[in-house]
């Protein structure tokens, strides 16, 4: 029973907002992705491992997403650019969010690759997951031979934590009081 009361307790923090959560930051916003967007984004529309081939597709994708964010499962983000107000990406919480965890994942259109807009974005998930929805544990998966995601981890605090099954490897974010 007592642990129905804290699952509990995190669907509610997470899913109190009248509005789809938007996070500002000074480069770019964390925001819902609208219907208008789904064109744009068909190459970095995922859902379930399974890339999205056409705009049908990625639209679909993106309404499972939703439901899932109002089932209490997941919080899924674009990234937009703060001066085009396009978004370049997508991350967000995908798993864990009724145990106080969080699995952080995100995806990048390639013309915005080097450019700092995942960096900037994750750490507003990140800041958002600790302070907002008060997270325990934040924790990514990315492939060994992922070079660009292992250093964009490690550059916001996370550290290895597992090899997993089919060439991943697991990372952490080092607790608040660690950084």
């Amino acid at each position: 029973m007592r642990t129905d009361k804290i699952n509990n307790f995190y669907l509610m923090k997470l899913f109190q907002y009248d509005n789809f959560p938007h996070v500002t930051g000074n480069r770019v916003s964390l925001r819902q992705i609208l219907e208008t967007d789904v064109e744009d984004l068909i190459e970095i529309s995922f859902y379930d491992a399974v890339r999205a081939e056409t705009a049908q597709q990625a639209a679909e994708m993106q309404a499972k997403i939703n439901q899932d964010y109002l089932d209490g499962n997941s919080i899924h983000w674009g990234i937009a650019d703060n001066e085009t107000h396009k978004i370049v990406g997508t991350c967000g919480y995908y798993r864990g969010l009724d145990k106080g965890e969080g699995e952080l994942g995100c995806v990048l259109l390639p013309p915005y690759y080097g450019k700092g807009y995942m960096t900037a974005g994750m750490a507003l998930a990140i800041d958002f997951g600790l302070n907002t929805l008060g997270l325990k544990r934040i924790w990514a998966a990315t492939g060994q031979q992922n070079g660009p995601a292992i250093k964009l981890l490690e550059r916001l605090n996370f550290v290895k934590t597992a090899d997993l099954d089919d060439g991943e490897i697991e990372y952490e974010l080092k607790q608040a009081s660690n950084l």
